[in-house]
């Protein structure tokens, strides 16, 4: 389905140069003279790259479906990471530039969102918040929770964050997978 740059809107998925992109802004003008255009704020679904275009008046963009389904984490093998399919129980394997800065907070077991465009996997994408068990730190010593100060703390899945002094190893915190920082213990 073609779009005018009329029916370019925020949230939209579409295809540019034979990639996937969603649209994240869009500021239409007419300016008093000449004809009206588009400068559209794309983000590509595939590396994650944001990009700027200018779409003239009589240009078409192709519209692109997504599919969005929920997969399970199962396991890592070398470079490849193994996810199975809620709906139809098939295995789906993306290799780790297809997973990105994503895989340091991939655990076992973790549902996630992956996104489909003809059949291809696009990318995943984490729930906001996980929970995760402290692998190693260094021990919390009693009078520092008044204290604006981190320590560096390994997880289960060998990803290393900033978290505050009074955490010790063992215990299990909430982490936003969005900027990868400590939001509170469990």
């Amino acid at each position: 389905m073609l779009l005018s740059i009329n029916e370019i809107r925020s949230g939209l998925t579409v295809l540019v140069d034979n990639d996937v992109y969603v649209v994240i802004e869009t500021q239409h003008v007419k300016p008093g003279k000449g004809a009206a255009f588009a400068r559209v704020r794309l983000k590509n679904l595939k590396n994650g790259l944001i990009q700027e275009k200018t779409f003239r008046g009589n240009e078409k963009i192709s519209l692109a479906f997504v599919e969005e389904r929920k997969l399970l984490y199962l396991y890592r093998s070398g470079n490849l990471y193994r996810f199975m399919d809620q709906e139809n129980y098939e295995e789906v394997t993306l290799s780790e530039e297809a997973i990105g800065e994503n895989k340091k907070f991939l655990k076992d077991n973790l549902e996630v969102e992956g996104r489909f465009y003809n059949g291809n996997t696009l990318n995943i994408i984490l729930p906001n918040f996980v929970v995760f068990k402290i692998e190693h730190c260094e021990p919390g010593v009693k009078g520092d929770t008044a204290k604006a100060s981190n320590k560096p703390a390994k997880i289960e899945t060998g990803a290393v964050i900033q978290v505050p002094l009074f955490v010790n190893q063992g215990e299990k915190i909430k982490i936003d997978t969005r900027t990868g920082q400590y939001v509170e213990r469990c």
